[in-house]
């Protein structure tokens, strides 16, 4: 099957290009769906240095305003051709090998969602603060739409294409996470979860997400609670 590799890109001249080398590694049928959300640091440089047009292989789209993480997301699903779509963030914080794990399971459990698990087998691959946050905010997502999940904020997320479209994400920021994982529990999908490695950066090193998404991420799961059918 082929996986649409959705990869939303802001300010990652330092590791753009170490990610898709290892993403290209990947040994599966894929195609990379690039969209720059208006880097100012040289990103934008080195990507169309890299790719001057679009291939089979890699298709790089360039927002003309910063826009947020969501919003990268959903103009990259619009172009997407695979069967599956998977998210893969430009740092070097989730192993590209990984994937390989969540498309295997996909497979042989013919499912419509997989999640890559940083909590499965361990929570210590990030700081106690940042464990305890996205906890609570998982256990949130469970309580109020009925999941089972211990990583609702992960990156690696593998779902059909064609659902994840009819999911109609309006998020624009890093409410992406939590709208996703309630729209698909609200519709009965069973979310399966399969652990994968995980390396959290800090803030000197590029880290983006703060405290303000966590609270947004919680509003997020409570207005969904209140306004999905």
């Amino acid at each position: 099957m082929k996986v649409s590799v959705l990869m939303p890109v802001y300010n990652e001249k330092k590791t753009i290009m170490d990610v898709l080398d290892l993403v290209r590694a990947v040994e599966m049928d894929k195609e990379i769906v690039i969209v720059d959300d208006c880097s100012e640091d040289g990103t934008r440089d080195i990507l169309r240095k890299h790719f001057p047009e679009n291939t089979a292989e890699a298709k790089v789209f360039y927002h003309e305003k910063n826009m947020g993480k969501g919003a990268a997301l959903r103009t990259a699903l619009g172009m997407a051709s695979g069967e599956y779509v998977i998210v893969q963030d430009a740092d070097l914080e989730y192993s590209p090998h990984d994937i390989l794990k969540l498309v295997k399971e996909a497979r042989v459990k013919n499912a419509d969602a997989v999640y890559g698990s940083r909590f499965l087998l361990t929570r210590k691959s990030t700081s106690l603060i940042h464990f305890c946050i996205n906890n609570f905010l998982t256990q949130t997502s469970n309580l109020l739409f009925g999941g089972g999940l211990t990583d609702m904020e992960t990156c690696y997320k593998l779902i059909r294409t064609s659902l994840l479209r009819e999911l109609d994400i309006k998020a624009n920021c890093f409410e992406f996470e939590p709208e996703v994982t309630a729209k698909l529990l609200k519709r009965g999908v069973k979310i399966l979860e399969v652990p994968v490695s995980y390396r959290g950066r800090s803030y000197d090193e590029g880290k983006k997400i703060t405290w303000k998404d966590g609270i947004e991420a919680f509003i997020t799961i409570i207005r969904l609670k209140f306004t999905l059918k």
